[in-house]
């Protein structure tokens, strides 16, 4: 983990320390989260994966439940 210290302008920007946006690429989507005094910066593409990896395990829930109740005899 790394933390800086920043300030917004006047117009709402935040500058984000050259050091930890290495990685970043202009134009690159974010998402804001807003939970009483914090703000959660996350990168979209990360979203994406972890919304693509729990819509994976619902459909392996799903396809279990539907087994079971097929045969409930199978899950003793």
């Amino acid at each position: 983990m790394d933390i800086a210290i920043t300030k917004m302008s006047s117009k709402g920007q935040i500058v984000i320390p050259s050091h930890m946006r290495e990685d970043l690429k202009e134009g690159e989507q974010f998402i804001i989260i807003k939970n009483k005094n914090q703000l959660i910066l996350q990168k979209t593409s990360h979203l994406k994966l972890k919304l693509k990896e729990d819509l994976e395990f619902a459909e392996e829930t799903n396809k279990m439940v539907e087994a079971f109740e097929q045969d409930p005899s199978s899950f003793r």
